[in-house]
């Protein structure tokens, strides 16, 4: 299919014969993105996304919730794209898994925690330690790269801890960290919100303990649903991305009861998978590209 082969000329390295597709005009690749799954393993729809993407070679990364009782049955489905795209943990404090696993609590008491004092390091510590040894346990690797379920791997408390335990347990062969810095001029109160809640700290930490990490975030928005929408906010985040930026997705084949995004989930799987993206890609002369290849 269309986004399929663009894709994947894209991927092999070979630019100088890239031309618009309405235009004929030749385009020059300027930015890299990767652009990530988040939430492998929550549903099977999500999950189902994710896998569809990867084959289409559409994404370049994913992140696990290894909390969620999918997570070893989707490691192995995940297994026929080891090597084409970053896999990596998406940390997690606030999701209903967490919850039930016991150190979890909804959002805003977790903002409300890192604002007042942090959270207790030495628990966090332990607590990332348990999901890395249940992301390896199934995938049989170290993840890629490590994010986190709405940002909680900058709060305080928990960014040290994680800091402290990526330099223990993989020394100089750290994962790359995803920093929520948003990226673009027009920042709404979401995109200041997630910034402030640790952007700068976590990079500083980062430099000084030589992990390295991802500089801007793009795909931010209030998950509106509606039809043609996310079309437009994906050419404005491709517009305004640097180089080097992670575009996060959150794409699901169906949306399961409960979970509020739902349809947006749903809308941004039917956009990314179709010819459109493939041609916005074209248009903003992105390179689509892993971040371990990056950072």
């Amino acid at each position: 299919m269309e986004s399929e082969s663009v894709n994947e000329s894209r991927g092999q390295g070979g630019h100088e014969g890239l031309v618009h597709a309405v235009s004929g005009r030749p385009l020059e690749v300027e930015k890299r993105i990767v652009l990530c799954a988040d939430d492998y393993g929550m549903s099977a729809g999500v999950s189902d996304a994710v896998i569809q993407l990867g084959r289409q070679r559409v994404l370049n990364a994913t992140s696990a919730m290894v909390l969620a009782p999918r997570w070893p049955e989707d490691a192995r489905r995940l297994a026929e794209l080891r090597g084409s795209l970053d896999v990596g943990l998406h940390l997690d404090w606030t999701s209903a898994f967490a919850q039930t696993a016991g150190h979890g609590m909804a959002l805003g008491a977790a903002m409300r925690r890192a604002l007042l004092g942090g959270f207790d390091k030495r628990a966090a510590q332990g607590e990332i330690e348990r999901q890395l040894d249940a992301f390896e346990a199934a995938w049989a690797a170290p993840p890629d790269h490590i994010d986190g379920h709405q940002h909680v791997q900058q709060f305080a408390g928990i960014r040290q801890a994680l800091i402290e335990v990526l330099a223990r347990r993989y020394g100089a062969q750290s994962p790359w960290l995803r920093v929520s810095r948003p990226a673009g001029q027009r920042l709404g109160l979401k995109s200041k919100i997630i910034s402030a809640l640790g952007a700068n700290a976590l990079t500083a930490a980062s430099g000084r303990a030589g992990v390295p990490v991802s500089q801007a975030l793009s795909g931010i928005y209030g998950f509106d649903a509606k039809a043609g929408l996310y079309a437009r906010h994906m050419a404005q985040w491709l517009a305004e991305a640097p180089d080097g930026a992670v575009l996060m997705c959150h794409p699901s084949t169906e949306a399961e009861p409960g979970d509020e995004i739902g349809p947006a989930r749903v809308r941004e799987l039917e956009f990314l998978a179709s010819p459109a993206f493939a041609d916005q890609l074209q248009v903003a002369g992105i390179r689509l590209t892993r971040g371990s290849e990056v950072f």
